[in-house]
C-alpha cells in the first residue's frame, strides 16, 4: 500500500502538491513549495550508528547538531547512513526521505525523531518521491507512526 493510499485508509485529511523534483531545502525554497502549500517546510535525515537507524525529522530552516541528537539519544555517534540502506530498509531514494516511509520498514528497525517545535503545526512532507509535496497535521503524522507500528521520540 502507498503512502497516501495510508493516508487515505486513515482517513487523514492532506493537502498534495506536484513540482518539480527538489532534493534539498534550498530547492524546496526555489520551487517556493511553502508559498504554494499550507504548512512548515520540514527535512528528514536518516541517521545511524552501529546498530541503530533513526529518521530525523525537523524544521528546514534549522540545522541539525547531530552531536546533540546523538547525545539525546545516548548513542556515542550518529551519521548518514548508506543511500543502499534507505533503499533497503524504507524502500526510498536520496533527496525522498520522509516519516512516511517508516509504512515500508516491516521490521521495525527505524525509530523517528521529531522537533518538538513542529507540534501543533502542519508539516511539509514528500509521499515517497520528491516531486510531491504533502501537508498533513503534526498529530496525524504521529498517528501516521504510530499506525505503521514504530516508535517516536519528541527532541
Amino acid at each position: 500500500m502507498s503512502m497516501l493510499e495510508t493516508l487515505d485508509e486513515l482517513k487523514i485529511e492532506y493537502q498534495i502538491l506536484k513540482h518539480n523534483p527538489v532534493n534539498t531545502i534550498e530547492e524546496a525554497m526555489k520551487e517556493n513549495i511553502p508559498g504554494r502549500i499550507d504548512g512548515i517546510e520540514c527535512k528528514s535525515l536518516f541517521l545511524k550508528n552501529r546498530n541503530n537507524y533513526y529518521l530525523y525529522f525537523l524544521e528546514g530552516d534549522r540545522k541539525a547538531d547531530l552531536e546533540e541528537l546523538a547525545s539525546f539519544l545516548h548513542e556515542p555517534k550518529l551519521r548518514f547512513a548508506p543511500e543502499s540502506d534507505l533503499r533497503e530498509i524504507l524502500g526510498l531514494d536520496s533527496g525522498s526521505v520522509t516519516p512516511l516511509g517508516v509504512i515500508n520498514d516491516k521490521n521495525r528497525m527505524v525509530t523517528v525523531v521529531i522537533s518538538s517545535r513542529l507540534k501543533d503545526e502542519r508539516v511539509l512532507v514528500h509521499p515517497d518521491s520528491n516531486d510531491t509535496t504533502v501537508s498533513i497535521r503534526f498529530d496525524d503524522l504521529v498517528r501516521y507512526i504510530e499506525f505503521a507500528k514504530h516508535v517516536y521520540l519528541m527532541v
